[in-house]
C-alpha cells in the first residue's frame, strides 16, 4: 500500500510478491490491502480486487466504501458470490479468459486419459499384464461438442484442430463463432449433444446452466461419448451422471470439477461412489492450477482495472440477474 488513502482494494491476504506485482501492474493507482486497510481509510476506495470473496474478505462491509463501483475477480467463475451485499449500481466482472491456456490443456488431458483407459492400462502394468489391451478411443477425426463457447471453449476447439476433430460449439444465441464448424443455440442443446463423441462442458453456473445437464441430456449423447467437465459441476445432475455411467458401461466421463468442494479443508467429496466405476476419470479441481497460473491471472485481471480507472468501459461485466446470491 502507498501512502495516499486507496482507490483499489485486494482482498487477497498480503504476500509480498503480490504487493511487488500490484505496484508494477497498476504504478498509478494508489491501492491496499483489505487486512492493512481500517474503515476509516476506504472512503475513497472505486474498486475491489478479490480472489474467494468468502475465503478472503472476512467481515468486509461495503458500507465502508460509498465510492465503490467496479469489483474484479482474480478468477473466472461468479457463483456463489454475495450479489445482494452490493449496491445495484457496483459492476462485477470475472477474470474471462485468464484461465483458458490451463482449463483447455487439461480438458484435452482428460479426454485422452478416459478416451485411452489411461487407468486400466496402468492397472495391467502394475499386475504385469499384456493383453487383452483396454479397450481405447481415438480423439483423431470424431466430433466434438462443446458446451459454452466462449474463452475457454474457444482455447479448447485451438487445441482440437490438431486431431483434426470436428468441432461443435454452443453458445445462447447459435450466431457462428470462429473456431467450430457448426453452432447451436443453448435451446437445442439436446440435438447438438447427439453429434458428439466427445462433450466438453466449460460452461459458467448460472441460474441458466444449473442442472442442465440432466438423465435426458446424457440419455441423448452417444452410448459411447466421453464426456470431459472443465466448468461447473453444478451444470451436471449428479445423480443423473453415476447412474449413466453405472448403465452404460461404453461411456465414459472425466471430470475436474465437483459438487462439494471445501477449500479450508482441503477437501472434495460427492454422493457418489465415483471412483469405484471403471468408466470414470477424476481430477481435483487442479485444471488451473499450473506454472505461470497466478502471475498470467493477476496480469489479466489488472488489466482490466486499469481500463476501468481510465474510464473505459470493463470487460466481462455480468448480468447479475443470471447468479443467486
Amino acid at each position: 500500500m502507498n501512502s495516499e488513502r486507496p482507490r483499489l482494494l485486494v482482498t487477497i491476504r498480503p504476500r509480498p510478491d503480490l504487493r511487488e506485482s500490484l505496484d508494477r501492474l497498476l504504478p498509478a493507482i494508489p491501492w491496499g490491502f483489505l487486512e492493512e486497510t481500517p474503515p476509516s481509510a476506504r472512503g475513497d476506495v472505486e474498486a475491489l480486487l478479490i480472489a474467494s470473496f468468502a475465503r478472503d474478505s472476512g467481515p468486509f462491509d461495503p458500507a465502508t466504501t460509498p465510492k465503490l463501483a467496479f469489483v474484479q475477480r482474480l478468477y473466472t467463475g461468479l457463483d456463489g458470490f454475495p450479489f445482494s451485499k452490493f449496491p445495484e449500481r457496483v459492476r462485477v466482472a470475472g477474470n474471462v479468459g485468464a484461465m483458458a491456456p490451463y482449463v483447455s490443456e487439461h480438458a484435452i488431458t482428460l479426454a485422452l486419459a478416459a478416451a485411452h483407459d489411461l487407468y486400466a492400462a496402468r492397472e495391467m502394468v502394475r499386475t504385469g499384464q499384456l493383453r487383452p489391451p483396454p479397450v481405447q478411443r481415438l480423439l483423431y477425426r470424431t466430433t466434438a461438442v462443446v458446451l459454452g463457447y466462449g474463452e475457454i471453449g474457444r482455447a479448447i476447439a485451438r487445441r482440437l484442430s490438431g486431431f483434426e476433430v470436428r468441432v461443435v460449439g454452443v453458445n445462447r444465441s447459435g450466431a457462428p463463432v470462429e473456431g467450430a464448424d457448426e453452432i447451436f443455440p443453448a435451446e437445442r442443446i439436446r440435438e447438438a449433444l447427439a453429434l458428439g463423441d466427445f462433450v466438453f462442458e466449460a460452461r459458467p453456473l448460472t441460474r441458466r446452466t444449473a442442472g442442465t445437464i440432466g438423465a435426458a441430456e446424457l440419455a441423448a449423447m452417444r452410448p459411447h461419448a466421453v464426456f470431459v467437465n472443465v466448468g461447473r459441476a453444478g451444470t451436471v445432475d449428479e445423480a443423473a451422471l453415476f447412474h449413466h455411467l453405472e448403465t452404460h458401461p461404453e461411456f465414459r466421463a472425466a471430470i475436474d470439477v465437483w459438487w462439494n468442494e471445501d477449500y479450508r479443508g482441503g477437501t472434495l467429496f460427492g454422493k457418489f461412489p465415483f471412483t469405484s466405476l471403471p468408466n470414470f476419470v477424476g481430477t481435483p479441481h487442479s485444471a488451473g492450477v499450473a506454472p505461470g497460473e497466478e502471475a498470467h491471472v493477476l496480469e489479466r485481471a489488472a488489466e482490466n482495472l486499469a481500463r476501468f480507472f481510465r474510464g473505459d468501459e470493463p470487460r466481462y461485466v455480468v448480468d447479475r440477474t443470471e447468479y443467486s446470491g
